[in-house]
């Protein structure tokens, strides 16, 4: 099963850690060195041209930065496959 987390981009759902707001996590210096030091290491993937409100974080330890609302991503992270979506 994959997220779509904006711009065409699919994540496999089973390698996200975690869903996290720009705004609020940024606020913790833990964090903002986090992010900088992904950034340093090209572990930094930008999904829209739009400012990122909230990122992706994977176990691989990629950053994906989306355009989407933590709750629009949770919510298509949780919303079932339509009927006749599955591929074989």
């Amino acid at each position: 099963m994959y997220l779509h987390a904006g711009n065409g981009r699919l994540i496999r759902k089973e390698s996200i850690v975690g869903i996290f707001d720009l705004d609020a996590t940024t606020k913790s210096q833990v964090t903002r060195a986090f992010l900088s030091e992904r950034q340093k290491e090209s572990g930094i993937v930008t999904i829209t041209s739009e400012l990122p409100v909230s990122f992706i974080l994977t176990f691989d330890g990629m950053i994906h930065l989306s355009q989407l609302s933590t709750t629009a991503l949770a919510g298509r992270a949780e919303a079932p496959i339509p009927s006749g979506a599955e591929s074989s």
